[in-house]
């Protein structure tokens, strides 16, 4: 096995976001930087959702962008016995319990070590003094702690907390009486043979602690143990849970390094003690920060093309793609942004990753997708541009010999494949004219009278760049019309639209 193991590990539900693809790059660029390994990981244990057309998206969503693995993809649906064995060895060992009356059919329940001397994730922070919500209840039993803060406005606030959240705690009535000592009583609450409840305590006393792991992204990160609750595990039906399913599969895999979205943050603080619980040392976490939209919001189907298939569909190249995705929250440094691949394997590091949100910009991507279509050898370019000109109605009347000049003509203008749908003008008699752009160029002084001499005197002309540029300049000086003034309303004329490769060219 090699030092080193980075993995990719969706839900498929359907189409495949571009920020969960975005999570598969760094992923793939990281292992093949360090000469790790990748795998894939298909958690697909919602079977409602997790269907087999979904599955095949995925996989055909990663062949299409090159994203290749170093094992066959792991199931998590196929393992849901080792999960369960899991589970029994937490039950085993007392560091998970059965919720309810203890019989089969019961969730299980993983518990927040009380005993963390040894943990090294959870430090002390210090000593702290909470004042509870007059006349509410606060109760204590196997499960935790659950008593009542006063909001701002004075409204209750339910709150709950592991047993380990509140190390040494006393409850304390508004005469400073101590009411219950958790230090003293513990082993009992845990064991369930005792309980606590009141309506009188007013003060909560314990010594706060914290858990922590360095972010290879963000930073340090830290939460309050006071914040967690235990977790559920397994389902009542039997069902393991997320969390239980992911660690023991990260073990399994012998998974060292786990780059995945910042919404897994909160996931992270409790997997780091069930990685305690089951004897094994926690991977090395970096959090990418979310896409979003230029007004900072999460960046959705609102924003425009979301999904992987959509983009293909666009007429997106995968490189380009590829490119623009890996350069979406990580700078190789300098202003570089068109790489190939094996630069970006070679620059790639998680410490050049930014900490903040990465903003889509589908004119950045538009682009760079141009830079790429430019690059396809022409006769490369011209089958890909036939292709998509097929779904058009305009395509029955494309002869090849002139779509092939088109494309050579078009191929440096066009900047994602879709763009051939406005080729039209080429094929067939009358283009469909943009009626604002018509109306803006036409009206001006001169135009229409100059086009219509030089409609005319066309058929007299040979058909070549220079001659056509005599012709349209002296139709122009005739009317008035300043010189490369009639140059748009030609365009117009001719194609129906306000822009496109040099008009005498395109004439």
């Amino acid at each position: 096995m090699t030092e080193s193991c980075y993995r990719f590990a969706p839900s498929p539900t359907g189409n495949v976001h571009i920020g969960n693809i975005r999570v598969a790059i760094f992923n793939w660029l990281q292992a093949r930087h360090c000469g790790g390994e990748f795998v894939l990981r298909i958690e697909d244990t919602d079977q409602q959702r997790s269907t087999p057309a979904a599955i095949d998206n995925l996989l055909q969503v990663m062949d299409w962008l090159g994203l290749d693995y170093d094992r066959e993809p792991l199931y998590q649906s196929a393992r849901r016995q080792r999960h369960r064995q899991a589970a029994e060895q937490l039950l085993a060992s007392g560091q998970a319990y059965r919720h309810g009356a203890g019989q089969d059919g019961e969730p299980v329940v993983f518990r927040i070590p009380l005993d963390l001397e040894e943990f090294a994730a959870v430090t002390t922070v210090g000593p702290v003094r909470l004042e509870l919500m007059a006349g509410q209840p606060l109760a204590i039993d196997a499960t935790g702690i659950a008593y009542v803060l006063p909001s701002r406005k004075g409204k209750p606030v339910p709150q709950h907390s592991c047993l380990a959240g509140m190390h040494d705690l006393r409850v304390r009535d508004a005469a400073g009486n101590t009411l219950f000592s958790l230090p003293e009583q513990l082993p009992a609450i845990v064991r369930g043979e005792q309980c606590f409840s009141s309506d009188a305590a007013t003060i909560l006393e314990f010594t706060r602690r914290q858990v922590s792991f360095h972010d290879l992204v963000k930073g340090v990160l830290a939460k309050p143990l006071d914040s967690l609750r235990d977790l559920v595990v397994v389902r009542s039906d039997g069902s393991p849970v997320f969390h239980l399913a992911n660690v023991v599969d990260d073990v399994d895999q012998g998974v060292t390094d786990i780059v995945r979205g910042d919404d897994h943050v909160e996931n992270t603080y409790r997997h780091l003690f069930l990685f305690h619980a089951l004897g094994r040392t926690p991977p090395r976490y970096a959090h990418l920060p979310m896409i979003v939209n230029p007004q900072g919001k999460p960046y959705s189907k609102r924003d425009g093309a979301a999904f992987v298939g959509e983009f293909r569909q666009q007429g997106y190249l995968p490189e380009a793609l590829f490119n623009y995705l890996a350069l979406l929250g990580w700078s190789p440094g300098g202003d570089r942004e068109k790489m190939d691949r094996q630069e970006m394997v070679s620059l790639f590091s998680l410490s050049r990753v930014q900490r903040t949100a990465a903003q889509m910009d589908l004119r950045k991507l538009d682009n760079l997708n141009g830079q790429y279509m430019a690059e396809l050898p022409l006769p490369d370019f011209i089958a890909r541009a036939r292709d998509q000109a097929a779904q058009y109605p305009w395509s029955t009347q494309a002869e090849p010999q002139l779509f092939a000049r088109v494309a050579a003509l078009m191929q440096s203008r066009t900047k994602k494949m879709t763009d051939v749908e406005d080729w039209q003008s080429f094929f067939v008699e009358l283009p469909d004219y943009d009626e604002k752009e018509t109306r803006k160029h036409l009206s001006k002084p001169g135009a229409a009278e100059a086009l219509a001499e030089l409609a005319e005197g066309l058929g007299q002309v040979e058909w070549e760049e220079e001659a056509l540029e005599q012709a349209v300049r002296e139709a122009a000086e005739k009317h008035g019309v300043r010189p490369g003034k009639l140059n748009q309303p030609l365009r117009l004329a001719t194609t129906g639209a306000a822009v496109g490769a040099g008009i005498f060219e395109t004439m």
